[in-house]
């Protein structure tokens, strides 16, 4: 079950591959992300030393959080793959010059998981070419409707 989806990547970057990583919160985040408090517009991935990062993920935190508890509502927060993941992943944006975005924010049997895509980005005609193209499709449908 999606609970945020990142439009804006598939816009702006071709996804090549698509991977689910885990995702180490705190309590109020939890329930933030459950209330659907959660943003992942403008959040990137990055590796430092062996482990993987979510950096501007923004999860605003409830009125009701406890009093003791000091939220930040965009730390960075750690990402969980296993080791051969993050050494297949250092090799391809280290080499072939990719990076790695959000896709999506998701429920996996009770636990929240993010999907994290390995993308290229689009040139400023590949887009205009991907909107030609969804509306080309928009286009034909509609003639299909009026012909029936």
């Amino acid at each position: 079950m999606s609970i945020v989806a990142n439009k804006k990547a598939f816009h702006d970057y071709f996804i090549e591959e698509k991977l689910e990583a885990g995702i180490a919160l705190e309590g109020w985040e939890v329930k933030a992300i459950r209330g659907g408090r959660a943003s992942i517009k403008e959040a990137y991935v990055v590796i430092r030393n062996g482990e993987v990062f979510l950096f501007g993920m923004h999860i605003t935190p409830l009125l009701a959080a406890s009093s003791h508890v000091k939220p930040d509502p965009v730390r960075t927060r750690k990402l969980l793959l296993h080791s051969r993941q993050i050494g297949k992943l250092i090799g391809q944006v280290e080499r072939a010059g990719y990076t790695l975005l959000p896709l999506d924010l998701h429920f996996q049997r009770g636990r929240i998981k993010v999907e994290i895509g390995l993308a290229k980005g689009k040139k400023q005609y590949d887009k205009r070419e991907a909107e030609k193209e969804r509306d080309w499709v928009r286009e034909k449908a509609r003639l299909m409707r009026e012909k029936v």
